[in-house]
């Protein structure tokens, strides 16, 4: 395996199933940043019930007001991230199209200028992992990987992100996603 393959950014980790009852079970996580240093990761699919306005205490544009607000793990509930896409994007840090920021001030004149194609996604905590830690976690099988697309990393419905994804993946995978939160229940 080249060093580049065995990195992981601008892939999705999707749970295989394996972390049920942890904060980690049933989530896709795009890896933004992934290296002999460790991971850096955002959980897609667990939208909190706030509005990015009622966490952060700043004025803001209107278009930033009413965004949703998504967990985006268990590191650092209060530390915040986003992620921001456009037809053009040259600095790109995550994958084409796509980077990661977080600061509030670019955040801010991002939301007070006008693009017909830029998305943002919100993000309150992150996902971490320590160097070797993730590899640790691909070699028990303990996710999935899955290519990502910007269609999914700002996919309408998040909450069904995780059982749509393994649905594509094939039969195998559509027994997974299928399964109850519980396996007793079965």
């Amino acid at each position: 395996m080249n060093a580049k393959s065995k990195f992981l950014r601008g892939q999705l980790l999707l749970d295989a199933g394996e972390l049920g009852g942890s904060f980690f079970a049933r989530t896709v996580v795009l890896i933004c940043q992934h290296d002999a240093e460790g991971a850096f990761g955002l959980v897609l699919n667990h939208a909190t019930e706030k509005k990015f306005s009622e966490v952060v205490q700043a004025s803001l544009p209107e278009q930033l007001k009413d965004a949703p607000l998504f967990l985006g793990g268990p590191v650092q509930p209060s530390a915040m991230s986003y992620l921001h896409s456009e037809a053009f994007l040259p600095d790109a840090n995550v994958m084409t199209g796509l980077s990661l920021g977080h600061s509030l001030d670019t955040l801010i004149e991002l939301g007070e200028g006008y693009s017909p194609t830029r998305k943002l996604k919100t993000f309150a905590g992150y996902s971490g992992w320590a160097p070797g830690q993730l590899e640790s976690e691909m070699k028990r099988d303990a996710w999935i990987t899955h290519p990502a697309t910007l269609d999914l990393i700002f996919d309408p419905q998040p909450e069904s992100l995780w059982k749509k994804i393994l649905r594509r993946k094939g039969w195998k995978y559509e027994i997974l996603a299928e399964s109850p939160d519980d396996p007793s229940l079965n």
